[in-house]
Parts: structure tokens; C-alpha cells; sequence
């Protein structure tokens, strides 16, 4: 994992088309502005889990071990 230090105002650049910027920082939270183009996906890891989950149950494929989700019926 690479391990960065920015301040406000400043970017990461991944690659030449995925500019990250820092927005806003407060209250112990750090507000990102991500700039992509439309074929490169980007999501909240709770969102990316979530869609993989719904692929995976589309296609007939195992489920990963865990604790079941909250509502969901055995």
C-alpha cells in the first residue's frame, strides 16, 4: 500500500485519466474529489462490496462466509 500526505487544495494522480483531489478536511473526516472517465468505475468500498455480492448471487455463484445480512432470508 502506498501511504500519501496531502493538504488541502492538493492531487494524487493514478495513471494519466484519475486525477484525486482533497476538498475539504473536518472533524476527523477527509472530503475527496475524484475526477475519471466514464468507463473507470469508482465507489465507496461498502457500495463495490455490495455490487459484487448482487454479480455474484446473478450468476449462481457461492456466497463468501460470513455473518448474513441484516433482512435476508436463509
Amino acid at each position: 500500500m502506498l501511504v500519501l500526505t496531502r493538504k488541502l487544495g492538493e492531487n494524487i494522480r493514478i495513471g494519466d485519466s484519475v486525477k484525486i483531489t482533497v476538498l475539504e478536511v473536518r472533524s476527523g473526516q477527509v472530503k475527496l474529489g475524484i475526477e475519471a472517465p466514464p468507463d473507470v468505475k469508482v465507489h465507496r468500498e461498502e457500495i463495490y462490496a455490495r455490487i459484487q455480492e448482487e454479480n455474484r448471487r446473478a450468476a449462481g455463484g457461492p456466497r463468501p462466509a460470513g455473518p448474513p445480512e441484516a433482512g435476508a432470508k436463509p
